[in-house]
C-alpha cells in the first residue's frame, strides 16, 4: 500500500516506516510541524518524501492521521475526504490534557475514521465515544544490549523538561541528583541546572544528540530514571530496556504495564525509587541483571515484528472497508477547525 502520512512523532514514525508499504511523508521548503520529511532519517528507500500540492490523489491508498487538522487538509489538497473516499485511520499519541477523565477525544462519536491508541491507558483515559477504536502497542527497532554501567550516574530522557515541569517530573530531579549524578538527554535540557536549583556538578544536560549517539551514551548510565507523570508511556522507557538497562519509573499512566518489576522498580512511593536507585548505583552486578530482565520484556512487548504485524493487519482491514461516496456521507464529513496539535 502506498501510505500518506506526516512525520510528527519521530520516534514512533522511525518503527512505522520500516514496514512493508511505500511511506508518501509531505516535505515543504521550510521544513516545519506540516513538511518535515525525512529529515535527515536513515530511512528504507521506501519512504519517499512527496510535495502534497502536486501529488496524485489517486497515488495514495491510505492516510494515517496524527492531528485532526490533517482531516481537512487531505481533503483540500487531494479532493479525497478521509474516511469517506480515502480510508484512513487516526493515531493517538497522546494522553488526554484538561479536565482528565471528562475529555472527549476530537474523533469521538463518529465511525468514519478508527482511533488507534498507542497504549491501553491512553484508550482507556480518553472519552472516545462510539469511535471504532483499537490499541496498536509501541514497536522499537532494536538497538542491541549495548549496556555498559560503567559510569556510576542516573540516565534521563526528556525533551524540554524546564517548560515541561511537573507533566514530566522535573520537580523529581533534585532528589535524584542527591542520590547521583544524573545525565539528562533530549532537547532543550540547556539551563536545566539553573531551573531545578541542582548544582552543576551532579547535572550534565546532553541536549539531543543522533540516535545511535544518544543509545551509545545513555547505556553507560549505571540506571536510567522515567519520573513522567503523565505521557502516553515515553518511548524513551522502552529504548532504554532496549539497551539492557535497569529501569526507576514512576508508576503512572501505562508504565505499570510495561515494565515487570524485576526490570527495576515501578512505584508511585518517590522515596522507593530513590532507594532502588541508589542500590542499582551501589551494586553494579544488580543492576545488570535487572538489566537484562528489562531487555526481555521489552523485546516480548515490544518488539518491532509484532508491532508491523499488527499494523499490516489494520491497513489490511481498513483498506477492505467498504468505502462511502462523498455525496452518500455529505453531511457525515469529519470536518475540524485549522490549526495545530502539538504531540508530545
Amino acid at each position: 500500500m502506498r501510505i500518506l502520512l506526516w512525520h510528527v512523532h519521530g520516534s514512533w514514525t522511525d518503527a512505522f516506516v520500516r514496514g512493508r508499504h511505500e511511506y508518501l511523508l509531505p516535505v515543504l521548503p521550510e521544513g516545519g510541524a506540516w513538511g518535515l520529511g525525512r529529515a535527515g532519517r536513515n530511512w528504507p528507500e521506501s519512504v519517499r518524501e512527496v510535495d502534497l500540492a502536486t501529488l496524485d490523489a489517486d497515488a495514495v491508498d491510505a492516510v494515517v492521521l496524527q492531528r485532526p487538522e490533517e482531516i481537512n487538509e487531505v481533503a483540500r489538497s487531494l479532493g479525497r475526504t478521509p474516511g469517506v473516499d480515502l480510508p484512513a485511520v487516526f493515531v493517538e499519541h497522546n494522553t488526554p490534557k484538561g479536565n482528565f477523565p471528562n475529555i472527549p477525544h476530537p474523533l469521538a462519536d463518529q465511525d468514519l475514521i478508527p482511533v488507534v491508541h498507542v497504549t491501553h491507558f491512553n484508550r482507556l483515559a480518553w472519552d472516545n465515544g462510539s469511535a471504532p477504536t483499537t490499541v496498536i502497542e509501541h514497536g522499537i527497532p532494536d538497538p542491541g544490549h549495548l549496556y555498559t554501567g560503567e559510569l556510576p550516574e542516573l540516565g534521563v530522557v526528556v525533551n524540554e523538561p524546564v517548560r515541561r515541569g511537573r507533566v514530566t517530573g522535573t520537580d523529581l530531579l533534585p532528589a535524584f541528583a542527591g542520590v547521583a549524578p544524573l545525565q539528562v538527554f533530549g532537547m532543550k535540557t540547556d539551563g536545566l541546572a539553573a531551573a531545578t536549583g541542582i548544582d552543576a556538578s551532579r547535572l550534565t544536560a546532553r541536549g539531543d544528540l543522533q540516535t545511535k549517539d544518544l543509545h551509545r551514551e545513555l547505556a553507560r548510565c549505571r540506571a536510567y530514571v522515567h519520573p513522567m507523570r503523565w505521557t502516553s508511556l515515553g518511548l524513551s522507557l522502552l529504548e532504554a530496556m532496549h539497551l539492557g538497562m535497569p529501569v526507576v519509573v514512576l508508576a503512572a499512566t501505562e508504565a505499570p504495564r510495561a515494565v515487570p518489576q524485576e526490570a527495576g522498580v515501578v512505584s508511585a512511593d518517590v522515596d522507593e525509587l530513590l532507594r532502588c536507585a541508589a542500590r542499582l548505583v551501589a551494586n553494579p552486578e544488580e543492576a545488570r541483571r535487572r538489566g537484562l530482565a528489562a531487555r526481555e520484556a521489552a523485546l516480548e512487548r515490544y518488539g518491532l515484528g509484532k508491532f508491523q504485524d499488527r499494523w499490516d493487519e489494520l491497513l489490511a482491514d481498513l483498506h477492505n472497508r467498504p468505502r462511502r461516496s462523498v455525496n452518500e456521507r455529505r453531511d457525515e464529513r469529519i470536518l475540524v477547525p485549522a490549526g495545530e496539535r502539538k504531540i508530545s
